[in-house]
């Protein structure tokens, strides 16, 4: 029996990568040559395509990963065929046209993810952990379908493509309504606060299920998010996206911190990422946003599957200060300011009064942050902090900026993908917070105000029983 088991895995590992290779082929062959409707229940585009192959790729490297990762263990094969349903359900999801064959997609990737931490099922707490986050996405989905709902009642229609079409004939209140309802479904996915709490009490999930959790499925709501851009053009709610994203992400950043474990450090990382993400959506980038995730796709995929190297290489450290003499000071400002101008003469972002400004921001950011952490690095030279930034610095920028443009290539024939803003005070006046906020904590101020620490350390607890609430297994 088990022989047989391992056999069905490795066939549909193989399947995988066949499905990866056809679409990465098609997509670089065809991209501009893909525009397929069938019979109103599935639209195929580029874009299609594109996600397709990234889909694929995860499943299929962390499929391959866990046949070496997983060998033995009793729940194997149920794991590679709920990978298997989870990617079968999001591929459905992202060429459904009908409305049914969308809301019933959506609903099937939030099962099979709730399958896959719960995984093991004589483990208690992956049990329970399973009931706590499907009862999420069940209510994500009754928030979607409501949404989806109101919108085909109205226009009398149901595929996506009539329904956005008719937008202009419905009522402010009908559009504003339906945009409501279908952002509560794709914070609660994504996992963005107060809806936080499913991903941080997932950890019961095998590494190679988080591993596709945290790079595909919380993913899916910016998918969502692209999907319906014109109806949130319409109804002026970008703004919400921008707040909930941004507040996300600043919180989520503290949180991180506090954590002493590397999966809940990894989750409240995800989370942060999920808010830059609806931030990026926020602001009108929605081919940012989809890039967004592609990129953290691949980088918490792997941060997951090497997880188990960390944990083994790590000791416990005191919390470290922010120390940096003035020279360094200036090496991490000149490189920021450089990678933000690199990434604006390569993108055309950031050089006009809008919101692409706050692209610009992200990137002399990271840029920023990542030279600061080679700079203090005592072990390299004084040449080697000085070279080693603008080699590493450039190579990814020129990368970033290429997949950026691709991604907007591929998404040229969809509607509202790259509309910038221009900037209000609102977004002026939550630049300078996400600002002050990011110094704040690299100089670890929050650690010294007891009502802040405490808060930000009970705000990342998950559920309790689906930590060490049973005496049957222990984490």
């Amino acid at each position: 029996m088990k022989t047989s088991e391992n056999h069905l895995s490795k066939f549909i590992n193989c399947c995988l990568w066949i499905v990866f290779l056809a679409n990465i082929s098609y997509l670089i062959l065809k991209s501009n040559q893909i525009n397929w409707n069938v019979s109103g229940i599935f639209h195929i585009s580029g874009f299609t395509i594109l996600i397709w192959s990234v889909v694929s790729f995860l499943t299929a490297l962390i499929n391959s990963y866990s046949q070496t990762y997983l060998h033995g263990f009793k729940f194997h094969a149920r794991f590679t065929q709920l990978t298997l349903g989870f990617t079968i359900s999001v591929m459905l999801f992202v060429a459904s046209e009908n409305i049914g064959l969308f809301i019933l997609s959506w609903f099937s990737m939030g099962y099979f993810m709730a399958k896959l931490i719960g995984t093991d099922k004589d483990w208690a707490e992956a049990q329970e952990a399973s009931k706590f986050t499907l009862k999420y996405f069940a209510a994500g989905t009754f928030c979607l379908a409501l949404g989806i709902l109101i919108l085909a009642y109205n226009c009398k229609c149901f595929s996506l493509s009539e329904i956005m079409a008719g937008l202009g004939t419905l009522s402010p209140s009908v559009l504003l309504v339906s945009a409501c309802l279908i952002i509560l479904a794709a914070i609660v996915q994504s996992a963005i606060y107060p809806f936080h709490r499913w991903l941080l009490s997932a950890m019961t999930a095998p590494t190679p299920a988080s591993a596709l959790m945290h790079a595909g499925f919380v993913n899916a709501a910016g998918i969502l998010l692209t999907l319906f851009s014109t109806l949130f053009f319409a109804t002026g709610t970008l703004t919400i996206l921008f707040i909930i994203g941004g507040i996300t992400a600043i919180i989520a950043q503290f949180t991180k911190l506090l954590q002493v474990t590397v999966k809940q450090k990894l989750a409240c990382s995800t989370i942060a990422q999920m808010g830059f993400m609806i931030m990026q959506c926020g602001l009108g980038f929605f081919n940012a946003a989809v890039v967004h995730l592609i990129l953290h796709g691949f980088y918490k995929a792997y941060l997951f599957l090497s997880s188990g190297e960390s944990v083994e290489a790590s000791a416990p450290e005191k919390p470290a200060f922010l120390q940096i003499k003035p020279l360094q000071a200036i090496t991490v400002v000149v490189m920021g300011l450089l990678g933000a101008l690199l990434f604006t003469t390569l993108t055309g972002k950031g050089t006009s009064v809008n919101s692409s400004i706050f692209l610009t921001l992200i990137v002399a950011i990271t840029v920023g942050q990542a030279t600061y952490n080679i700079v203090k690095q005592k072990s390299m030279t004084t040449f080697q902090k000085l070279f080693l930034p603008i080699v590493l610095f450039f190579s990814g920028i020129v990368s970033y900026a290429l997949i950026y443009n691709g991604v907007t290539k591929v998404m040229k024939g969809m509607p509202n993908v790259e509309v910038p803003s221009s900037l209000s005070f609102l977004e002026i006046s939550f630049g300078i917070v996400f600002l002050l906020s990011f110094f704040i904590m690299k100089l670890g101020v929050y650690r010294k105000v007891p009502f802040v620490y405490v808060m930000l350390l009970n705000v990342s607890q998950p559920f309790k029983k689906t930590v060490l609430m049973f005496n049957k297994k222990s984490i």
